[in-house]
Order: C-alpha cells, then sequence, then structure tokens
C-alpha cells in the first residue's frame, strides 16, 4: 500500500471543530480511500469577514490506487 498526503484547509463560522469537519468532508467527497486526518493548526480569520471565520489546516492521508 502507498498513501499520499495532502493539505487542506477547511473553514467555519462556528468553531474549530466544525472547520476540521469541513476539511474532513470535503476530502471523503473529492478523494478515494480516504484513511485519516490530523489537525495541525488553527487560525481566526477577522480582517476580511463580517464575524470571525475559523480555519484548520487538516493534513489528509489517502492510499493510492495500484
Amino acid at each position: 500500500m502507498v498513501y499520499k498526503k495532502i493539505t487542506m484547509i477547511g473553514t467555519s463560522d462556528e468553531s474549530f471543530e466544525a472547520a476540521v469537519d469541513d476539511a474532513v468532508d470535503r476530502a471523503e467527497d473529492t478523494l478515494n480511500n480516504v484513511k485519516w486526518a490530523s489537525a495541525e493548526s488553527f487560525g481566526v480569520e477577522l480582517a476580511e469577514v463580517d464575524d470571525r471565520e475559523y480555519q484548520a489546516e487538516v493534513e489528509i492521508a489517502f492510499e493510492l490506487d495500484e
């Protein structure tokens, strides 16, 4: 088995947990064989949005097709 890891940034106006879920949900919708995810860092956007935007940088690992 060979795996590939990519980084995705999820966003939410609710919480960091919802931002992680955003990234994981998108990965599962667009990639095959998603195996695990690891939240690497968190941030909050304040300047360009009306309210807070929670951001989570998530490393996604998936198995490559043979």
